[in-house]
């Protein structure tokens, strides 16, 4: 457990839980316990979906920019590469994960919330990548994830502008998935990733690589890519459960166990 983020664990659903008060600044020592929490997430075989939470006020307003402010070229070469790191460990969680976004997720604290499979976000929610105001471009991946997710021109427009989205145009856009009251945000987003507990855990694992690594190529690959994971899911117990107790008892009433 780190300083700033932590790890709870709690029916089959870990929230990663960021608390460095008062805006959840994504400084260094930060990003590097997000990438170990993720790690975490990934190897323990009780957590079987994610939420990742910044608590009731906010989500996180961003990088440290007091870290940033007097550095160089040199410096933020070195620097750079930690920061992908620890948002790509949290991207590559092969757990279904869900942002639970409270106030502000600007920036970095965007891009953290777009590693997530799934966004849900309060009525007050305010989003975006305002890093073009700074004079800089987004570094963690909100020029990549976002136009994935978005589509390119609707990226452009946020990254060009640096402006905020409320969470109805969040919602419109595509760049959240759910909306509801504030203090309904955690509660949501458990909900949401509780769906997947019971779940055939390496058939979600499949899908979620099938997916994204479908984005990464062109369609030839992705299809490849799909079969591959389609075929290896022969060797599971959970595919052996699911297909006996179709033909026996009907579709959805399988007793997986995650393996």
């Amino acid at each position: 457990m780190g300083e700033f983020v932590r790890l709870e664990v709690e029916g089959g659903v870990g929230t990663i839980r960021l608390d460095r008060p008062p805006m959840n600044a994504l400084n260094r020592q930060v990003q590097g316990e997000l990438q170990e929490t993720a790690l975490e997430a990934t190897g323990r075989a009780d957590v079987r979906a994610v939420v990742i939470y910044g608590g009731e006020k906010v989500f996180a307003a961003g990088a440290d920019i007091k870290e940033m402010v007097d550095a160089d070229y040199a410096a933020m070469v070195e620097s750079a590469g930690p920061l992908q790191a620890a948002f790509e460990a949290l991207a590559r969680i092969p757990k279904p994960v869900v942002a639970a976004v409270t106030g502000y997720a600007l920036g970095g604290g965007c891009e953290l919330a777009l590693t997530a499979d799934f966004r849900v976000c309060g009525d007050n929610a305010k989003l975006g990548q305002p890093e073009i105001l700074l004079g800089i471009i987004p570094g963690a991946g909100g020029t990549q994830r976002l136009a994935r997710l978005v589509g390119p021109a609707r990226a452009k427009d946020l990254v060009f502008s640096g402006r905020f989205v409320d969470a109805q145009e969040a919602l419109r856009i595509g760049l959240v998935d759910r909306v509801v009251a504030p203090d309904d945000v955690y509660t949501a987003a458990r909900e949401m990733a509780g769906r997947y507990v019971e779940g055939p855990a390496m058939a979600l694992r499949a899908a979620k690589a099938a997916i994204d690594g479908g984005l990464d190529g062109d369609l030839a690959s992705g299809l490849r890519l799909e079969t591959a994971l389609f075929t290896s899911l022969f060797a599971t117990e959970d595919r052996t459960i699911g297909m006996t107790s179709f033909v026996q008892n009907g579709p959805g009433k399988a007793a997986f166990v995650g393996r």
